[in-house]
């Protein structure tokens, strides 16, 4: 295994699974359930760069909420209120992939500094670490409150390097989402793209440095 001093992990999508929330209502949602959670995800991101653009941010939990009410309008779903207050409360406590603790653990007993670096807010992250039983994994949980700026602004990816007072070329990044390594990689980290689903390649001018189909790999020697 190929040891960086600095491991660093997106949280959704990456460590935990966006799409259970909605997979613990599929039946009371209806046959509309995938499409309503795919557009959730990509709402949510949308609303990020949106409001980093404009300058105008609202946390990441104000985001979940008012992109799970487009997904399920674009969708036909009529959430009721409970249902609603229901998926939002899941969303705080994802269920974390199974390859997450093993590969965690593997890195700390190698002597590597762990942490998450995420849109989430500190309340969101506290409680899916601690659901997910990761949270004494970990070194450090930053989240871009700190700064009011969403992914991939260069000031996000910044909090790592200030945070463990190293280099960008110390630290591994490992992100799920493609767009978020293209980001990594050209704030210079060692990037690993987690391609958790198979999708094609982007960004063909910031390519990762390293494309696993899951965080075990991370363990590999070639890795």
């Amino acid at each position: 295994m190929a040891l960086f001093p600095v491991y660093v992990f997106d949280a959704y999508g990456t460590l935990f699974d966006v799409h259970s929330a909605v997979g613990r209502f599929r039946d009371r949602i209806g046959p509309h359930a995938d499409r309503m959670s795919d557009l959730w995800r990509s709402k949510q991101l949308e609303y990020t760069w949106v409001r980093t653009l404009m300058g105008a941010h609202r946390d990441f939990r104000a985001l979940t909420a008012e992109s799970l009410d487009q997904a399920a309008a674009r969708s036909g779903v009529e959430l009721s209120a409970s249902l609603r207050a229901e998926l939002l409360a899941a969303y705080e406590v994802l269920s974390a992939f199974p390859d997450v603790v093993p590969t965690l653990a593997a890195l700390k007993q190698a002597g590597a500094k762990t942490a998450i670096l995420s849109n989430g807010t500190p309340q969101m992250l506290e409680a899916a670490t601690r659901t997910a039983g990761i949270a004494d994994l970990l070194d450090a949980c930053l989240s871009i409150e700190s700064i009011g700026r969403y992914k991939t602004v260069p000031e996000v990816y910044a909090l790592v390097t200030d945070r463990f007072g190293v280099s960008p070329d110390a630290v591994s990044f490992q992100s799920s989402n493609r767009w978020d390594v293209a980001g990594g990689v050209k704030f210079g980290f060692r990037s690993v793209w987690i391609n958790r689903t198979g999708q094609p390649d982007e960004y063909p001018d910031l390519q990762p440095s390293a494309i696993v189909a899951t965080l075990d790999g991370l363990l590999a020697n070639d890795v």
